[in-house]
């Protein structure tokens, strides 16, 4: 994973609350067992019709907003447990997620796999989206490492929660697998202390 310490970056508005995670990648999508190639398909269904066609007035479809921020309305990542979620978003070239309220299970999944879901108040969200109305090129900071996010254009800004276990994973670029074998000194000194102590 790459690592993560500060992002700026213009947003990609998606206002809509309760997305779940069969809106975000459809369960069709789901055969392949690598991380690889589900941005593609990254809000399939509204994306696309059925032939396949970009559907006119998605905000994904329209190639004037870019950026490595989702904006996302309140409980954003509910339903099922696929992991595929958090790939797709990342695929598609987001860093992070920010919205009023994440589903457990998807805010875990994300931080498993280098997407960082802040979590602000309904109030700063609401700000945000009041922003992008006014300036299509809004951006937002987010420092990692102080755990706070920026309205770089109106300099309002949030501290935000992350558990520091995963925080120090994302600011590594590890996922568990790495963490654990980071601490391979200390765990082969561990034994070594363990098998002499017996």
């Amino acid at each position: 994973m790459d690592k993560f310490k500060t992002l700026t970056s213009t947003i990609v508005p998606l206002p809509m609350q309760n997305v779940d995670t069969d809106q975000i990648i459809p369960a069709r999508f789901l055969k392949a067992t690598t991380r690889e190639g589900f941005g593609d398909n990254l809000f399939r269904d509204w994306r696309y019709d059925e032939q396949g066609t970009p559907k006119d007035g998605f905000i994904l479809n329209d190639p004037n907003v870019r950026g490595e921020i989702l904006v996302a309305g309140k409980n954003f990542g509910s339903g099922s447990s696929r992991e595929h979620a958090a790939w797709a978003i990342y695929d598609h070239g987001f860093k992070a997620v920010v919205s009023s309220f994440f589903a457990d299970i998807f805010k875990n999944n994300a931080l498993n796999n280098g997407l960082l879901p802040v979590q602000v108040s309904e109030g700063f969200l609401q700000k945000i989206f009041n922003q992008y109305e006014t300036e299509a090129d809004t951006e937002l900071r987010i420092d990692l490492t102080d755990q706070r996010i920026t309205l770089l254009d109106t300099e309002d800004s949030e501290s935000f929660d992350i558990n520091p276990y995963k925080k120090y994973c994302l600011e590594n670029g590890y996922d568990d697998i790495d963490y654990l074998l980071s601490q391979r000194e200390k765990i082969e000194k561990f034994e070594a202390q363990t098998l002499y102590s017996v």
